[in-house]
């Protein structure tokens, strides 16, 4: 049986995530002793690039791996959020009664 997600189950996932790093990895070239890496990203609106030691590699993997999967429970949650408050605002117009009809329109025909 499948238990509905709730926002707060979500936020409680993100926050296990050990490990955040945006960009890539990238192997740059090929050597005698195996490949040698960099990792791309984006910031201040400049595309970085950093030489990565093959004893960081596993580590950074994971990180990139965390973020990916922070940016997919982010998703959920906004999804969720999102269709919490349309539901709030239909309940609410639904609870609300049409407003009274204008005086101004009555006087305006019994002149006529």
């Amino acid at each position: 049986m499948n238990t509905p997600i709730t926002p707060q189950a979500l936020l409680h996932q993100i926050a296990q995530i050990p490990q955040l790093e945006r960009g890539k990895l990238c192997i740059i070239r090929q050597g005698p002793n195996g490949p040698y890496y960099n990792h791309q990203t984006w910031e201040s609106g400049k595309n970085i690039s950093r030489y990565v030691p093959r004893d960081q590699v596993p580590a950074l993997r994971e990180a990139i791996a965390g973020y990916q999967q922070f940016q997919t429970l982010v998703e959920q949650y906004v999804h969720l959020r999102v269709q919490e408050s349309r539901a709030e605002r239909t309940a609410d117009s639904k609870k609300k009664t049409p407003p009274p009809n204008s005086s101004w329109r009555r006087n305006k025909r019994s002149k006529n």
